[in-house]
């Protein structure tokens, strides 16, 4: 089993620090797992991407190729990475931001992440989270102990009920897909 994750938004979204928070869910579970990011020279407001790739085994070539699962958090992330998904694989887009589509050779999800992150736990900053909540409840690529337990040794001391509540909304959320 091998698989490649694409996580794209603005800076500011917190999808690096969602990608490292991913791969040692995946390391928890017993997996292989590399995570790279990039970004634009902007601090917050550019495009930024964290790649996950997940292996069972050892991973030969630290770049994804083509995209089993890419989460669009904005529509400029949406316009500049949106052709990096493989066919049958899995795009899952923030409804909030992300209006326009375009053709893929990918299943599409349209989640309001955002939205139910500033409705329902009362700030954006906590839509990272539900969107990795959606995405392990989608794929089932690391298991929920694993994130739970990764994303509580990740997130600022305090906000560990707030956060286990966005992982339990992403599945929820993922369930209702």
């Amino acid at each position: 089993m091998m698989k490649q994750i694409v996580l794209t938004g603005t800076g500011g979204q917190g999808l690096i620090l969602a990608g490292i928070i991913l791969a040692e869910a995946a390391v928890l579970d017993g997996k292989q797992a590399i995570q790279t990011q990039s970004y634009g020279p902007e601090a917050r407001g550019g495009a930024s991407k964290a790649e996950v790739i997940i292996s069972d085994e050892a991973i030969d070539f630290p770049k994804v190729q083509k995209a089993d699962v890419l989460l669009a958090m904005s529509q400029e992330a949406f316009n500049k990475y949106g052709g990096e998904i493989g066919a049958g694989g899995k795009l899952i887009v923030d409804s909030t931001f992300v209006r326009e589509l375009k053709e893929t050779p990918a299943a599409q999800v349209l989640l309001p992440i955002t939205k139910a992150a500033k409705e329902q736990l009362g700030r954006d900053m906590f839509a990272n989270i539900i969107a990795l909540g959606a995405i392990v409840g989608l794929t089932g690529t690391v298991s929920r102990e694993s994130l739970v337990a990764a994303v509580l040794a990740r997130v600022p001391k305090g906000t560990e009920a707030k956060n286990t509540q966005a992982i339990d909304l992403g599945f929820q959320m993922a369930k209702d897909a």
